[in-house]
């Protein structure tokens, strides 16, 4: 069982940015594709962005390209969302996922067995 934890969350206004940050323990694969996801109120939970972690391919949502940037950091098993120019409409929890076993897109929800408790973004007006 890999565990994740989330932070780096909080509140800002508009036009700000954050970074949030996953640590995955120390039994995660070290080729994987890992994820963020988010879920608003009300809404279904969907992908943000994903990175290979054996190489440096990644993948993005179109709502987040040219403002958020996922990275790993291989050597302390961390991955990264650094978001900028955030929006109202990126108000949601945020999780990150690992453990993919390949079905469909590694944006997909469906696609992930690990999951963390999520960090709370919330950006005002």
């Amino acid at each position: 069982q890999v565990q994740l934890v989330e932070s780096g969350g909080g509140s800002v206004q508009a036009g700000g940015s954050l970074r949030l940050s996953c640590a995955a323990s120390q039994n995660a694969r070290s080729r994987d594709y890992m994820g963020w996801f988010r879920q608003a109120p009300g809404k279904e939970r969907e992908g943000v962005a994903a990175i290979y972690t054996g190489g440096s391919t990644t993948y993005y949502a179109d709502f987040v390209k040219g403002r958020f940037t996922i990275s790993r950091d291989n050597t302390e098993n961390v991955l990264y969302l650094q978001m900028t120019s955030l929006k109202p409409e990126d108000t949601a929890m945020y999780y990150c996922a690992s453990g993919y076993y390949g079905l469909g897109s590694p944006l997909g929800v469906k696609g992930y067995n690990y999951w963390g408790q999520g960090t709370q973004v919330t950006v005002s007006s």
